[in-house]
């Protein structure tokens, strides 16, 4: 958030929050607390309906696979915006959705909130958004997502829970 009231612009202080339990951003000249701010995005694990290939996309002129992915616009609720970034990057309907995982990416600041998506069908019509895509099936969508990126942990954490539950 940084070390200065977005309201008055006073130099914030740590101040121990008991219904927290710990240090709060506090502006000693509004007397209120400051709770940290951060931006939030989707990223999302696009299938086919039947759910054997995922599309992986490549963006920002880097030779590398990530998800499809997009910040979530103010007033917008996450699911809302699942379905517009892949409407909006892919030309694709979603018509289901899952909650896969979330985590903070600290180099932006973000919350990270990750589903798993099917789309109703393979015909994607990419706009300026995306340099290209590639359908992948499952095992090649492991092999090629780009290694030690956040995509690939939330790719790996999806595909490895789906694996616990077809061995269950």
């Amino acid at each position: 958030m940084g070390d200065y009231c977005t309201v008055c612009g006073s130099r914030l202080e740590d101040r121990f929050l008991e219904t927290e339990g710990r240090d709060i951003p506090f502006c000693p000249t509004c007397q209120q607390y400051r709770f940290p701010m951060f931006n939030t995005a989707v990223s999302m694990i696009v299938m086919n309906e039947s759910k054997d290939k995922i599309v992986l996309i490549k963006q920002y002129n880097k030779d590398r696979f990530i998800l499809v992915a997009g910040y979530v616009n103010h007033g917008e609720n996450v699911e809302s915006a699942v379905i517009r970034e892949v409407k909006e990057e892919m030309g694709l309907t979603v018509s289901s959705m899952e909650f896969n995982k979330s985590e903070y990416y600290e180099p932006s600041n973000t919350l990270m909130i990750n589903f798993a998506v099917t789309v109703t069908d393979e015909c994607v019509h990419e706009n300026e958004e995306i340099d290209s895509y590639e359908w992948f099936t499952i095992s090649k969508a492991r092999d090629n997502i780009y290694s030690g990126s956040l995509a690939e942990r939330f790719l790996l954490h999806y595909l490895d829970q789906k694996n616990k539950e077809n061995c269950n």
